[in-house]
């Protein structure tokens, strides 16, 4: 949740993503897609690229990557190709959600590696920030 708030507090989508391999956090971000222009610049992705660069490796194999709300298919995309184990989330996302929200992705049959999912951890609270962020822009239109 505080890698979401940094996005809140940048004024980004609020979402925050962790890699944890090990018992310890090797990859950490937040939305930033406005702040660098990059279309890019998910949660995830900023994670995923810090925890690659920390392993010494892209292969990210026994990591766990927790992230605030449902990934989308990019961003699951570079779960599959990062070899990723499992994805906690809190938040569905119903619009975009590619761990089995819309669709499920990262468990596709045929590709060559799944994910674990995990969804719904915090989801309250995940959903209550997304929901504070989108009103505060409703309001300021």
């Amino acid at each position: 949740m505080l890698e979401a708030q940094k996005a809140f507090c940048a004024d980004e989508v609020p979402v925050g993503a962790v890699v944890v391999l090990d018992g310890h956090i090797i990859g950490r971000g937040h939305n930033q897609r406005e702040t660098l222009g990059d279309p890019t610049a998910h949660a995830e992705m900023i994670a995923l690229r810090q925890a690659a660069d920390k392993n010494g490796s892209w292969r990210l194999n026994g990591a766990v990557l927790y992230v605030t709300l449902e990934p989308c298919p990019m961003c699951a995309g570079a779960m599959l190709q990062s070899r990723i184990e499992r994805v906690i989330y809190g938040a569905d996302d119903p619009k975009g959600g590619a761990a089995g929200t819309l669709i499920n992705l990262l468990q596709f049959p045929g590709f060559n590696h799944n994910v674990k999912i995990v969804g719904g951890v915090m989801a309250d609270q995940c959903k209550e920030i997304l929901q504070k962020y989108f009103g505060v822009k409703r309001s300021n239109r």
